[in-house]
């Protein structure tokens, strides 16, 4: 059986980023700047979330010529879904301590 790994605190923040506009395609660099978190973080928690299937990815082409594709990410159906699970869980917690 294959086992589930909880989600990090900065995957969570980096998810709740994207949920907050889930049809929008956004860049890595635009979700630094939302998140705080630093391109050293940023990137290698981007391909392990797209590798679990919990984002999307693609390249998106410029819009000036001349100037190179770009990568864009957005929450996938399933990344919502499991971000909504962490909130209710850290929720419960939270509540269990209160």
């Amino acid at each position: 059986m294959q086992r589930r790994r909880r989600l990090s605190p900065q995957a969570l923040l980096l998810l709740d980023a994207l949920a907050a506009r889930p049809a929008d395609w956004q860049y890595g660099l635009e979700l630094a700047h939302v998140t705080g978190l630093q391109s050293g973080s940023l990137y290698p928690i981007l391909i392990r979330l797209a590798d679990r299937g919990l984002l999307e990815s693609r390249w998106l082409e410029p819009s000036e010529p001349g100037r190179p594709a770009r990568h864009a990410y957005r929450a996938s159906a399933a990344g919502l879904k499991a971000l909504v699970e962490a909130q209710a869980a850290e929720r419960t917690v939270r509540e269990a301590l209160a």
